[in-house]
């Protein structure tokens, strides 16, 4: 069965012209045209991937993301007018994968679809695997990595985390005491397609500090080299 996209955009030739052409490379399609509609339609349809704009009447891209982040792990792309890196740090900060800046191709959004459900896809058969506690696991005193159960514990306790903070410790991990820049880390845990900048990795390694370091505000395990990148001490 071909995946399910929920497109939310206001504007309606625009809002047809996505369904059109998400359509036309074999998606099943939903479109809607304000938040509320969007809230509802998501949890009802338990899409694949949702194409969100950031301005929308009454409730907003950025309230939609907050609110589907705490209920679903879907992809976002989110669409926006504006140019500025703080409109795109925000977004990405509260949960969305990727965004677009207006005017865009229909070739580039046909090719960030593809991108983000194939990194869908394979996510998914990773967790298809039969679990093995044992084999690969990474231990690092009370953190322990477990590749093939996607699971990472700190003191016994599985860590709630999404899925491209777990790629990124995986990738740190697997590079333990090597100083890895923010380019390398991008190509490697969100591919050279990923639209967004440098500013990504260092909000996701935010994220990771908060849930495995002692003193997030003074790491011991995910250490920052200035003006290169960073070093995971374990």
């Amino acid at each position: 069965m071909s995946e399910k996209i929920l497109v939310v955009e206001d504007e309606p030739t625009l809002l047809e012209t996505l369904i059109y052409n998400i359509k036309r490379e074999g998606y099943q399609v939903e479109g809607v045209s304000d938040g509320s509609a969007a809230i509802k339609v998501a949890r009802q349809l338990r899409p694949d991937l949702i194409v969100l704009d950031i301005m929308l009447p009454g409730m907003d891209g950025m309230e939609i993301t907050r609110i589907l982040r705490q209920e679903m792990s879907v992809p976002i792309l989110m669409l926006t007018a504006r140019d500025g890196e703080i409109d795109r740090v925000l977004g990405l900060e509260i949960g969305a994968d990727d965004y677009l800046t207006k005017p865009f191709s229909m070739r580039e959004l046909q090719a960030r679809v593809k991108a983000l459900l194939r990194r869908v896809r394979i996510e998914s058969e990773k967790t298809e695997r039969p679990p093995d506690l044992k084999a690969g696991q990474l231990q690092f005193d009370n953190l322990t990595i477990n590749p093939t159960r996607l699971e990472v514990t700190l003191d016994n306790t599985v860590l709630a985390l999404k899925p491209k903070e777990y790629e990124l410790l995986m990738y740190l991990a697997r590079h333990r005491g090597q100083v890895v820049s923010r380019d390398q880390i991008l190509e490697r845990v969100w591919g050279w397609d990923f639209g967004g900048g440098s500013r990504t990795v260092d909000v996701h390694v935010r994220w990771l500090r908060e849930k495995i370091e002692a003193d997030p505000a003074n790491p011991t395990r995910i250490i920052t080299v200035r003006g290169v990148g960073y070093r995971f001490e374990g």
